[in-house]
């Protein structure tokens, strides 16, 4: 695996938020639909419901609790945090307990600092974005949801399926607060049955987020660890 936990994690929040800009997938309210269509048009109306949606989202900071569950729902781990998004692909996620890490996306490299190890890893967010749903958050490339599937219980919650059999994270859930774009929660499910719960607090979408935080220098003395 490329990205450990902790990097998984925080990689697919980014994907939803990446991806919002358009509505190219909506398909009109009048198309027909035949009766072998109708699954396939449903899951695209249901995307462009998503994305219609993400679009309003352009920026927002706020805090966040993570539980991270293993396959047979045993707790492994609780950490909480700050998360910084802004269109397009600015991303800044500081974990600050109980280990703190930090990841930075400058809109081409997204960097994951690990302080214990004193190493920054370097990952291109092109490369990046293709496989981790979260990003879809910042994006504006509608490109990239042809890689998802998308299905809904209900207006306020959304589950970002990965078509690829084989990549790492199999879904992401976005749960809305009712009649509202502004992110309450989401949930990540990896390949390993591994499920990582995130509830958000202290939203706001009023006040852009401080573009210093889109930058990362390396520290003086870490080791780097280039993917790109």
């Amino acid at each position: 695996m490329i990205f450990s936990l902790k990097k998984t994690a925080v990689v697919s929040f980014i994907s939803a938020v990446l991806l919002s800009n358009s509505s190219a997938f909506a398909l009109p309210i009048n198309d027909p639909i035949n009766t072998l269509e109708k699954p396939i048009k449903a899951s695209q109306l249901v995307k462009g419901t998503l994305i219609k949606k993400l679009a309003s989202l352009e920026y927002f900071t706020a805090d966040f609790k993570q539980q991270v569950l293993d396959a047979e729902g045993n707790e492994l781990q609780n950490a909480l945090g700050t998360l910084a998004v802004k269109k397009p692909n600015l991303v800044h996620w500081n974990t600050v307990e109980p280990d703190e890490t930090l990841i930075v996306s400058d809109g081409v490299t997204l960097w994951f600092f690990d302080p214990f190890v004193e190493q920054v890893s370097a990952y291109l967010l092109e490369k990046a974005l293709m496989n981790t749903p979260i990003l879809l958050l910042t994006s504006s490339d509608p490109t990239l949801w042809q890689h998802y599937s998308v299905s809904s219980t209900d207006e306020n919650n959304y589950l970002i399926h990965a078509i690829d059999n084989n990549a790492q994270v199999k879904t992401l859930e976005l749960r809305f607060k009712e009649n509202s774009h502004k992110l309450d929660s989401f949930t990540i499910l990896d390949a390993t049955g591994q499920l990582s719960i995130f509830k958000l607090s202290q939203f706001d979408d009023k006040h852009s987020p401080d573009s210093a935080l889109f930058i990362y220098e390396i520290p003086e003395g870490v080791q780097l660890d280039d993917q790109r």
